[in-house]
């Protein structure tokens, strides 16, 4: 005879987000990580200021991001994206998703979430969601942040392109947007890798440190000319598609394929997390 659940228990209520949120947003890591990606335009501005701006003394034949970046607000925000998207936005993205289950493990406490009872899965899709929801968060706190400094830095206007001509303020911001976007999709394999690493060990260090590095590793491989055309298979190879929704005419192509072999990579990597900790014993 079976016996009968507990009066009130409710499996998909366990581990409700808002209390999963409230979590995270409290650990030192979290606003330390805030922290970090607020100061980082401030510091672009003042480098800026001390250098006299990134344009003065170049001598280079053909124009970069980085040499409009004082042109106005927009511009600034695009820079800060250009030089943080290639590792600065990798590192939250694996610490939020590395840093979730493997923390617990950590703690021992892991167990006694499991106890309470929190079926296997609930555990690991509300600590998935709140994890990809603060690291959508961290990429678009940088880009705001950056927006508003650089506005009153260097004052609200349209936004120059370096390959000439310029977008007005309005459309500015929906192609900021756009690129944000993109950035977020293109981490989501960095999310899936640190996710599954931390599903792995009980260690986060080596969880996020795992997924940063691979993510290196990538990038280094991407830079291997002599791959051709395996490189379209790497996601780093797409990692900068966001540059496309910064031209005169919004080009979709590059981060359409971009997105397809992030969100691919990922779907796999998050379906292997939730396999391995199904029938994992958890000791810790």
């Amino acid at each position: 005879m079976t016996a009968a659940a507990a009066l009130g228990y409710a499996p998909g209520r366990t581990l409700p987000l808002r209390v999963e949120a409230v979590r995270q947003l409290k650990r030192r890591r979290t606003l330390v990580m805030g922290l970090i990606l607020t100061a980082l335009p401030f510091v672009l501005i003042a480098a800026f200021a001390i250098g006299g701006g990134p344009d003065g003394e170049g001598g280079y034949n053909r124009i970069t991001l980085m040499d409009t970046a004082t042109a106005s607000g927009a511009n600034f925000a695009a820079t800060c994206l250009f030089v943080s998207a290639g590792f600065l936005l990798v590192i939250p993205v694996a610490l939020f998703c590395g840093d979730t289950v493997a923390s617990e493990a950590g703690w021992s406490s892991l167990r006694y979430l499991l106890a309470a009872p929190v079926p296997r899965a609930r555990l690991l899709w509300s600590k998935l969601t709140v994890a990809l929801a603060f690291s959508a968060a961290a990429m678009i706190l940088l880009p705001s942040v950056a927006l508003a400094a650089g506005t009153v830095a260097y004052g609200w206007g349209p936004l120059k392109l370096p390959t000439g001509g310029a977008l007005p303020a309005s459309d500015a911001l929906l192609r900021l947007a756009v690129a944000v976007a993109f950035v977020f999709v293109s981490q989501l394999v960095t999310a899936g890798l640190a996710f599954w690493l931390s599903t792995r060990t009980d260690a986060p260090l080596g969880a996020v440190g795992g997924a940063v590095g691979l993510t290196i590793v990538g990038n280094v491989l991407d830079a291997v000319t002599a791959l051709g055309d395996w490189r379209a298979f790497l996601p780093a190879h797409w990692q900068f598609a966001w540059a496309d929704a910064l031209q005169p005419q919004l080009e979709w192509a590059g981060m359409l394929k971009g997105a397809s072999v992030s969100v691919t990579y990922a779907v796999i990597l998050f379906a292997l997390a939730f396999r391995g900790f199904a029938r994992k014993d958890i000791v810790s």
